[in-house]
């Protein structure tokens, strides 16, 4: 199912019709005031970032671009054209914005002129910039996962909060209709008592032996790897140099963990929306995993895990499953997946083998209707324009930090349960496995001086 354009149905989009509304910087007149754009930076200009988030926030006519930051002065310098042939065509005016370009995204935040950020960096780039982000008072779109680790999470779930900024993560869907309809309709009894909800999601592959490359004299290799280990530099580790194709650090531990927290963010954010446990975790955690024995990818590859929740719903996912999310219950199932939406060219699972977005046991289910008294969830159209209109209204969007966190540490302890052959416990309200120290020291990961969550200064 293509989300349906929020521009059309907004009355913040009407702008689009009769031109840009005269431009008052935010420090002036306020982030409310009825004449201003929201004046944003981009943070991180790879493959998402073109492909999904900056044209997915631009199109909005209360958004103005005013800078980009990347540690690959390419990819910079070819965001900074892409944005500004976008004014260009839309307005005539050759330096309608002049984007400004950082290689440092600290000196990007200590711009007053701009009101929010969309942070679209490598995995273990998550967490740090959003927290700056946050403290410098800049409201944020966050790509998923939420953070590398547990104890990352907690820390930038802490400092949203503390300064109450504006942070929707891009759990987007949750603006697909069907994601919503499935969830409303377990939610409100359809399916009777949910027992099981079965997730389909891939693993990634074994990779090449890689040699040490010369690094290119635009990347910045030290910035990039962050708190990571220092590692020899080597193109298929980090992003192709002449395309913006899916890239190999997706596959490498230092970085991520691959598709569990890839892709299994946004299945366990929509699965947990259905089974009612958007801000709870599970009870315990165990799984069965194959790892590659050589190459430079080194995530999980087939795998099954299984969670157990208090509710005494039983969660099981697994690439042998179709990619989705099934609900089961004691009077039937329903079944939903993307269909044939992909947030880019390089997803992992092709549009010819997408499924059917909305199925059921019985198909009079998908056409009950939800009485006035029934439980309604949240509904939007569009992800990002939802985080636009809630850094107007200061309301909480749809995915806020405390459902992303939630959903974030789902994957994570799931990868932790893959690499340990035991069932392990877990306590949600802590936060930690119980009596299990070993599990526990996989909940942080030490961070390379001076980058990391750890060197944040409130």
């Amino acid at each position: 199912m293509q989300r349906r354009t929020f521009i059309n149905k907004s009355a913040l989009g009407t702008a689009a019709m009769v031109g840009f509304p005269s431009i008052v910087p935010s420090h002036v007149l306020g982030k409310d005031a009825p004449s201003n754009k929201i004046n944003i930076g981009q943070i991180g200009c790879g493959r998402i970032a073109r492909s999904h988030d900056i044209h997915d926030t631009i199109r909005f006519d209360q958004t103005r671009f005013i800078g980009v930051c990347d540690v690959d002065s390419k990819r910079m310098n070819e965001a900074k054209t892409l944005v500004d042939s976008y004014y260009k065509e839309k307005t005539g005016k050759a330096k309608y914005v002049n984007v400004k370009t950082y290689e440092d995204y600290r000196e990007m935040l200590l711009n007053k002129d701009i009101d929010a950020v969309v942070i679209s960096t490598p995995d273990h780039w998550h967490a740090q910039p959003a927290m700056e982000a946050a403290l410098a008072g800049k409201d944020i779109y966050l790509q998923k996962p939420t953070s590398l680790t547990v104890k990352e999470g907690q820390q930038l779930r802490d400092a949203v909060q503390k300064k109450k900024v504006i942070l929707q993560v891009g759990t987007q869907q949750r603006a697909m209709e069907q994601f919503r309809i499935a969830a409303e309709l377990v939610r409100n009894g359809r399916i009777g008592n949910l027992h099981t909800v079965k997730i389909g999601l891939p693993g990634d592959p074994a990779g090449p032996e890689a040699p040490e490359m010369p690094i290119p004299k635009n990347l910045n290799f030290d910035m990039w790897l962050g708190s990571t280990p220092m590692v020899p530099y080597t193109e298929i580790g980090v992003h192709p140099q002449q395309d913006y194709s899916r890239p190999g650090w997706l596959r490498i531990r230092n970085y991520g963990a691959g598709m569990i927290t890839g892709w299994g963010q946004h299945h366990y954010d929509s699965a947990a929306w259905g089974m009612n446990t958007e801000l709870s975790g599970p009870s315990s955690v165990e799984a069965l995993a194959e790892f590659p024995k050589s190459g430079i990818w080194n995530v999980h590859g087939d795998f099954l895990v299984k969670q157990e929740y208090d509710n005494g719903i039983t969660v099981f996912t697994s690439g042998g499953y179709t990619n989705g999310i099934r609900y089961e219950g004691t009077d039937g199932w329903i079944f939903v997946s993307r269909g044939n939406y992909s947030a880019s060219a390089s997803d992992p699972v092709s549009k010819k083998q997408s499924n059917k977005a909305l199925a059921a046991s019985d198909p009079k289910i998908l056409t009950s209707k939800i009485g006035e008294s029934e439980t309604h969830l949240y509904k939007i159209d569009d992800q990002h324009g939802n985080w636009l209109e809630c850094i107007k209204s200061r309301k909480a969007p749809i995915s806020p930090i405390e459902i992303g966190h939630k959903a974030c540490v789902v994957c994570l302890i799931s990868d932790i349960a893959m690499q340990l052959p035991r069932k392990l416990e877990w306590d949600d309200e802590k936060e930690e496995f119980i009596n299990d120290d070993e599990a526990n020291a996989m909940l942080r990961r030490s961070q390379r001086n001076p980058f990391g969550t750890d060197n944040v200064k409130a």
